[in-house]
């Protein structure tokens, strides 16, 4: 499985990637070793993920999310389902 998240950096940014392990790689960048523009955001929070069957498919669904206005990001996240929303239910603009 591939899979594609959305973390919410300490600033409140977003940032959107793509894994075949979300928990591995939500604490590689926790630990500092994740993208550049995290390691200064720390600690960051999962707040959305999906699973995907090819790698194509996640890194499709990567780029266009990444491709997506904040406001829709935002409304991907706090309509999913993900467990990781109820800690911070509805993220504001």
């Amino acid at each position: 499985m591939y899979y594609v998240y959305i973390l919410e950096c300490k600033d409140g940014s977003l940032y959107t990637g793509w894994t075949t392990d979300v928990q591995r790689r939500l604490k590689e960048h926790n630990r500092g070793r994740g993208a550049k523009c995290t390691r200064a955001r720390l600690p960051v929070v999962l707040r959305y993920s999906r699973g995907y069957e090819t790698k194509k498919e996640a890194m499709q669904s990567e780029y266009h999310i990444k491709q997506l206005p904040r406001e829709e990001k935002l409304k991907l996240i706090n309509t999913s389902l993900f467990p990781g929303n109820d800690e911070k239910a509805h993220i504001q603009g």
